[in-house]
């Protein structure tokens, strides 16, 4: 509803010609987006009510708003508007049936590219937590999300067997993700049924491993295929390893750790393959139980004086960052217990990529608060940070489509 004294101009222009999504366009400028839809060929070839670039802000507001229908997603969007920037005199807001068609004309891949596009590791040199021996800490991970139950879904994303022989309530969709440690940023992803292995879908992560970086990964993830293309991409690597790997000792460092050999154990050719020298950190934590867990990690750090042991092991608690990056996803930003509401494969790959989206648009806002006050961004409450990102809509406004 207008507001006293508000006069509408007289105007040809549409609402949808403005849309209200306040840090949205700053961390995804209309340029960037533009471009993304330009080169999935998604740029509309006549003008229309919801033009490309609206949805793929819709796109990213629906993880902002997962509890509300298209429509209240939508009047969220453009509550912010300035009547003196003009609205039509034969507007009408758009039905949820008129949503729906325009995000399937998007669909996901202009999304995806998004995320791809921008999404990129945010601390700076002086943010705590983010890196050893001038090594940025980054960890990989994956996770499971909840699925409308349609057949469309279920076929494609599969549905995972319960502990019972039963089958699961729900289709899932898995995804595996690097996550900078120091600030949550999620800075690469990828999507796949959950009949996919966290292994599988990582071979396309790492390919965003740089060198400078050191990547942390839990003992599920071991393989020496899959170590071996990692350490390729230049980056170092901290992985914890189970009793089944058993590396070959070469020769015990003055910290305690000792340098040893791996080699594959299967796969085409694997008796050919030359073995690679690695490093061995092992360690106990005592945390006053009887029997306390034992650690064996793998390192591509191979010399003490630039990590030693202990600092290894420290460095490696890191890697539960990426534990609560995933539970700020799911738990908060989704919602608990919540099932995406996309009900065909495509759309819900691109509900998932604006869920990255936002996330990566809280933890931007969030190291620039946490820069400003001189705080340590995992120190911040990321739900007070959700709820500030959903009113920033209202203060911003911005042409959803090109001139």
């Amino acid at each position: 509803m207008p507001r006293g004294g508000w006069v509408k101009p007289e105007s040809d222009r549409r609402l949808s010609d403005l849309v209200s999504v306040g840090l949205l366009t700053r961390v995804f400028p209309a340029d960037v987006v533009d471009g993304v839809i330009a080169d999935a060929g998604r740029t509309q070839q006549r003008h229309r009510a919801l033009p490309a670039r609206v949805m793929a802000y819709f796109a990213i507001g629906m993880a902002l708003h997962s509890d509300g229908s298209y429509e209240d997603v939508f009047a969220a969007l453009t509550d912010g508007l300035s009547w003196t920037t003009g609205w039509s005199q034969s507007w009408s807001p758009p039905t949820k049936s008129g949503i729906f068609q325009a995000r399937s004309r998007l669909g996901f891949e202009p999304v995806r590219d998004l995320f791809t596009r921008v999404a990129r590791p945010l601390a700076g040199q002086d943010t705590p937590g983010s890196w050893l021996g001038g090594r940025r800490l980054v960890a990989i991970d994956g996770t499971c999300l909840d699925l409308a139950d349609t057949p469309g879904n279920e076929e494609f994303f599969g549905r995972p067997g319960s502990g019972r022989g039963e089958r699961s309530a729900f289709p899932q969709a898995r995804l595996v993700a690097l996550a900078e440690c120091g600030t949550h940023a999620l800075f690469a992803a990828t999507i796949g049924a959950c009949t996919t292995s966290e292994v599988e879908l990582a071979r396309e992560v790492i390919e965003r491993l740089e060198p400078g970086m050191l990547m942390l990964a839990d003992r599920g993830f071991y393989g020496f295929g899959l170590w071996k293309q990692a350490a390729d991409t230049g980056a170092d690597l901290l992985w914890r390893i189970n009793s089944l790997v058993r590396p070959r000792h070469v020769d015990t460092l003055p910290d305690g750790s000792w340098l040893a050999r791996i080699a594959p154990s299967s796969g085409p050719r694997w008796r050919k393959t030359a073995p690679v020298t690695v490093r061995v950190v092992e360690y106990t934590i005592d945390d006053g139980r009887d029997n306390p867990e034992h650690y064996r990690l793998l390192t591509t750090i191979l010399d003490p004086q630039q990590a030693d042991a202990t600092e290894l092991a420290v460095a490696y608690s890191q890697r539960w960052e990426i534990e609560n990056t995933f539970d700020e996803l799911k738990t908060h930003q989704r919602g608990p217990r919540a099932v995406l509401r996309s009900k065909s494969p495509e759309l819900v790959q691109q509900e998932i990529w604006g869920y990255l989206c936002c996330h990566y648009a809280i933890r931007t806002l969030m190291l620039d608060a946490a820069t400003r006050s001189g705080h340590d961004p995992d120190r911040m409450s990321f739900v007070a940070a959700l709820r500030i990102t959903r009113r920033s809509l209202s203060h911003s406004s911005f042409l959803p489509s090109r001139p």
